[in-house]
């Protein structure tokens, strides 16, 4: 019998600074009694959910957040430790951590890759220190080559970079720069997005005199992503991913392909034995009792998984399997939607080779549009 796998998030809500256009569950500049308050939190909530994950076998672990390494080291193994003595852990555990370039040294980076980390995926968003300085982000430039020299003297081989295009007074030259000198550092994995701007952020408030570029440049700057990273030998696995061979968020992965994995801390998402549920947002509720603030969300039914596979499958340049749709659900998807992606298909934004749907590269740069119409009830 194949082994059931699961995925553990775990939400650290603390920055160093908190970013114009964030809107993420975050606390910047929190003291240290509170970070290791919600430390022991995040420990026992780990321990009273173990038994529930008793027949599973965990293959991906991921610290996010805000950003985990403002955690003391010390906080940072105990939760470590935690994981290992409660939870089984496959042999080649994916154990990633989100890290800002200001928030790691080579002391710290040891201490994780020797507990079990093996994945660093940093913020990187920029090489400009003026944009940086826009975006309201806690590094600068520099910070972020000192970082990549800590992170691979630390003995981590497998590290993805976060940039940012879209940005406030960015160029399509700027960005072009960013984006060498991103790959330049050799990353395994790149995770580039276009700038949102969300409601109740300084970027929202702000939105009518921010200097965004045009959309004929985010184009380009989308035309120079796609180009440079394939250039260089990346593979486009995902809409807003890039992976070398082999080096794929398997984490990332779980939540595009609806398998299971379990979240803790505030503001945490999981998805477990076909129920969503969720945490709270309450940060000091959590510190007076973190196993009394989870939520019961919806059990999925099968139309709305059906819609989430859709919707997740097609975001990956692998696309969705007729077969495992014709197992989850009881027909495939080409089956089923073939009159819809008919169209989609002869004017080259999809295909279909009698075994898997995709979107192509064009197709991906209207996924939202081609969605719409596919789904539409």
């Amino acid at each position: 019998m194949k082994k059931k796998t699961l995925g553990l998030y775990l939400h650290i809500p603390f920055c160093l600074s908190k970013c114009r256009y964030c809107d993420f569950c975050s606390y910047p500049a929190m003291a240290a009694e509170t970070k290791h308050a919600y430390t022991m939190a995040l420990i026992k909530e780990l321990s009273s959910r173990a038994e529930a994950a008793k027949d599973y076998v965990v293959d991906t672990v991921f610290f996010g957040g805000g950003t985990p390494t403002c955690l003391d080291t010390d906080d940072l193994l105990r939760l470590a430790d935690c994981i290992q003595s409660r939870y089984r852990l496959s042999d080649g555990v994916e154990w990633t951590s989100e890290a800002n370039p200001a928030t790691v040294d080579k002391d710290k980076l040891r201490a994780m890759r020797a507990c079990g980390f093996n994945r660093i995926s940093l913020g990187m968003q920029s090489a400009h220190d003026s944009e940086l300085s826009l975006l309201g982000r806690a590094h600068r430039t520099s910070d972020l080559y000192q970082a990549r020299e800590a992170i691979h003297e630390a003995g981590f081989t497998n590290l993805n970079l976060d940039l940012m295009f879209g940005i406030p007074a960015q160029t399509v030259d700027s960005f072009d720069r960013s984006l060498d000198e991103a790959l330049a550092l050799e990353p395994t994995h790149v995770s580039v997005y276009s700038l949102q701007i969300e409601e109740g952020t300084p970027f929202y408030r702000e939105q009518n005199t921010l200097a965004l570029p045009s959309e004929d440049e985010e184009r380009e700057m989308a035309a120079l992503l796609y180009r440079k990273t394939e250039a260089a030998g990346y593979r486009r696995y995902e809409i807003s991913n890039f992976a070398k061979p082999g080096h794929e968020s398997r984490h990332n992965l779980r939540y595009w392909r609806m398998q299971d994995y379990l979240g803790f801390g505030i503001a945490a998402h999981s998805c477990f034995e076909g129920e969503r549920f969720y945490n709270r947002e309450e940060l000091a509720a959590y510190l007076k009792e973190p196993c009394e603030l989870c939520e019961q969300e919806e059990t999925l039914t099968a139309r709305e998984r059906e819609y989430e596979t859709v919707m997740l499958g097609l975001r990956l340049s692998d696309g969705i399997d007729e077969e495992d749709f014709l197992r989850t659900f009881g027909y495939g998807f080409y089956e089923k939607y073939k009159r819809r992606l008919m169209r989609f298909c002869e004017a080259g934004f999809a295909t279909f080779d009698g075994k898997r749907t995709a979107l192509t590269e064009s197709g991906m740069a209207v996924s939202n549009a081609i969605l719409a119409e596919i789904l539409e009830d």
